[in-house]
C-alpha cells in the first residue's frame, strides 16, 4: 500500500513539474553560466548548478531548465562561481578618474570597493560620486567620510582641540557626507591631523555617522607598542557612539608586541559579547605600506608643508627629529635597523625606489649606524617624501588574524598604474593570495569560508545588503575562477603582475573580464550608505548598535 501511494505521489509530482515547463517557450536569459560549482557567499558548501543573468540581476540559480537559452552561454567546466569580491579597504580617490577600469582589482575578482579609509576621503562626496559616474566605473564604488579630511577643512594641520564652533562645523560636514551616501566615518590616527585629536572629538563625530546608520572604520592610533590601548580606544568610541566598529587592516608591527594578536582578537570577542558590534579586515602580507612621514615624531609634521621643511632644515630640530626616529623604532619597538623599510615610490629620486633605508645609509653616509639611517629618513622627507613598504609583521600574527571568523580580506590599495614605482604587491594579489596560499597550499581556511570573508562578510560590515551573496534578484556581480590555477604573480621585488585564474568577472550583468581578457566595459555603480537622501539633520537614532 505504501509503495502504491509513493508511486502515485511520484507520478503526480512529475506531472506537476512537466506542467510548469512551457517547452514551446523555454526561458531566455542574457547570460547563462552552466555546469559550475556554485559558492553562494554565505559560507555554505558549494553545489553544482547553473547561474542565469537577465539585465543587471541574477535571474535564476541552481538546475536550470535544459531548454533555456541565452545570448551568451559560458561553460564553467566545474570551475567555481562566486559573488564578486568586495574590498572594504581601498584608497582609490582620484585613481578612478584616470584609471576607471580598476584593472588590478577586477583581475583578482573584486567587483566592489570602499574608499575613504584611514581618515582620508573626498570632502564633497556628492560631487565626487557625480564625477565618477559620468566618467564610468569598472567596479562598484562606495566611500566613507574621512576624519582627517574633515578636520583639515575646518582646522588645518594643527595640534590642538577644536573649539565649540569648529567641532560643530566638523559635525555638519560629517552629516552632509552621510546624506550624500557615505557608509560611515573613518579615522587615520597615525596621520596628521588625526593624530592630534582626542577620543571625545572622535566620539562626537562618530555619533553623527551613527545617526544615519553608519559605521566607524579606524586605522587605530597604534598598531605597534601601544596597540592594546589603541584597540581599547576604538571600542570606547563604538560603545559611546553606539556605532559598529571596523578595525582597519588589523596587524601588529612592533617586534616587542609580536604574538599579541591573541590578546586583540580576544578583546574583540569580549566586546561583541558585551554588545559592541566590532570586526576587522586584513591584507595577508607581513609588510605594510604608507608614507615615510609616519616615521617622524608627530610634532615634526604639524602645520604647513613649509613649516615642516623649516624644521627638517633647522640643524637643532633636525637632530631632535633624528633622535625621535631612533627612540621610536629602536628603543620602543625593538627594531635592529631600518632595513625593513623599503622605498616604494619617491618622485624626487626614483633611482632609490626598491632600496631599503639601511642600504641607502651605507650608500650616502658609508655607515649603518642608527643615526645615518635616520638621516636618510629626514633626507627623503626634505626632498618631498616617499611611499614606503615596511616589512614589519610576523607571519604567525598574520595567520591568526586570517583565521579569525570576523576578519574580512581587503587590499588597502589604490588602482595601480602598471609599471610605476615599486608598490606593495597587495594591490595586485591580495585576493589571489588568500585562495592560493591560505586555502589551497596551507589549508588554513575552507574555500567557502575564504569566499565568505571576501563577499557576504564585507557586505554585511558595510551595510551593503544587496551585495555579497548569490540569490535570484540580487545584482549580477560574479567571479568565475579555477582554484587550481589561481596564482598571485606579484612579488615585492617585481610587483607589477596581474593575478591569474580569474577567468570571468561580471559587474552588474556585464563582463569586465571575459575569458581572461579585460573588456573595457564600465558598468560599475555608486553604492550609497543608508543615510543617502535623508533631508533632516536629525534622523531617528538606531535603537541599537
Amino acid at each position: 500500500m505504501l509503495r502504491k501511494l509513493m508511486g502515485l505521489v511520484a507520478i503526480t509530482l512529475t506531472l506537476q513539474a512537466a506542467g510548469t515547463t512551457d517547452h514551446a517557450n523555454p526561458p531566455r536569459y542574457d547570460v547563462i553560466v552552466r555546469h559550475a560549482r556554485i559558492i553562494d557567499g554565505t559560507g555554505a558548501p558549494w553545489f553544482r548548478g547553473d547561474v542565469a543573468v537577465s539585465g543587471d540581476k541574477i535571474a535564476a540559480l541552481g538546475k536550470l531548465d535544459p531548454c533555456s537559452t541565452a545570448a551568451v552561454v559560458v561553460e564553467a567546466h566545474e570551475r567555481y562561481v562566486a559573488p564578486g569580491f568586495i574590498d572594504v579597504h581601498t584608497h582609490c580617490e582620484d585613481d578612478l578618474l584616470s584609471m576607471p577600469q580598476a584593472e588590478n582589482f577586477v583581475r583578482m575578482g573584486v567587483t566592489s570597493i570602499v574608499m575613504g579609509n584611514c581618515g582620508g576621503s573626498y570632502l564633497r562626496l556628492d560631487e565626487a560620486f557625480t564625477s565618477m559616474s559620468q566618467r564610468g566605473l569598472g567596479v562598484n564604488v562606495a566611500s566613507l567620510i574621512g576624519h582627517n579630511t574633515v578636520r583639515s577643512a575646518v582646522m588645518k594641520n594643527v595640534a590642538r582641540d577644536p573649539s565649540t564652533t569648529e567641532l560643530a562645523e566638523m559635525k555638519r560636514l560629517v552629516r552632509e557626507a552621510m546624506k550624500a551616501g557615505a557608509l560611515g566615518l573613518s579615522t587615520g590616527l597615525i596621520y596628521t591631523p588625526g593624530t592630534y585629536s582626542k577620543t571625545p572629538e572622535i566620539i562626537e563625530l562618530a555619533k553623527e555617522a551613527a545617526r544615519f546608520g553608519g559605521i566607524y572604520a579606524t586605522h587605530m592610533r597604534s598598531e605597534g607598542i601601544d596597540v592594546i590601548n589603541a584597540l581599547d580606544e576604538a571600542l570606547t568610541v563604538g560603545l559611546a557612539a553606539k556605532i559598529p566598529v571596523q578595525v582597519s587592516h588589523h596587524k601588529i608591527v612592533a617586534p616587542f608586541r609580536f604574538g599579541q594578536t591573541t590578546v586583540t582578537l580576544a578583546m574583540m570577542d569580549k566586546a561583541r559579547e558585551a554588545g559592541i558590534d566590532v570586526a576587522c579586515d586584513q591584507y595577508v602580507y607581513t609588510a605594510s605600506s604608507t608614507s615615510i612621514s609616519t616615521m617622524l615624531p608627530d610634532w615634526a609634521v604639524e602645520g604647513t608643508r613649509q613649516q615642516v621643511l623649516q624644521r627638517l632644515r633647522d640643524p637643532v630640530l633636525r637632530e631632535k627629529i633624528i633622535a625621535g626616529i631612533i627612540e621610536e623604532r629602536r628603543d620602543k619597538s625593538g627594531r635592529r635597523d631600518l632595513g625593513y623599510a623599503v622605498v616604494a615610490n619617491c618622485r624626487a629620486e626614483p633611482s632609490i625606489n626598491g632600496k631599503n633605508l639601511l642600504e641607502l645609509a651605507r650608500e650616502r653616509y658609508g655607515s649603518d649606524s642608527w643615526h645615518a639611517q635616520a638621516q636618510v629618513v629626514v633626507d627623503i622627507m626634505t626632498s618631498g617624501g616617499a611611499s614606503m613598504v615596511f616589512h614589519s609583521m610576523d607571519e604567525e600574527d598574520v595567520q591568526r588574524v586570517a583565521c579569525y571568523r570576523n576578519t574580512a580580506f581587503a587590499s588597502d590599495s589604490g588602482v595601480r598604474a602598471f609599471g610605476v614605482g615599486v608598490p606593495h604587491p597587495r594591490g595586485y594579489g591580495n585576493n589571489a593570495r588568500v585562495l592560493q596560499r591560505y586555502v589551497r597550499e596551507l589549508k588554513l581556511l575552507p574555500l567557502e569560508e575564504a569566499v565568505r570573508r571576501m563577499t557576504s562578510l564585507p557586505a554585511q560590515r558595510m551595510r551593503l545588503f544587496d551585495r555579497g551573496i548569490l540569490r535570484p534578484g540580487m545584482p549580477a556581480d560574479l567571479v568565475i575562477f579555477d582554484l587550481d590555477r589561481v596564482k598571485e604573480k606579484t612579488t615585492f621585488e617585481h610587483p607589477h603582475a596581474y593575478a591569474e585564474g580569474f577567468d570571468y568577472v561580471m559587474v552588474n550583468g556585464q563582463w569586465v573580464i571575459e575569458n581572461g581578457k579585460l573588456t573595457g566595459a564600465l558598468p560599475g555603480k555608486i553604492l550609497y550608505g543608508p543615510g543617502k537622501g535623508l533631508d533632516s539633520d536629525a534622523p531617528c537614532e538606531s535603537p541599537s548598535h
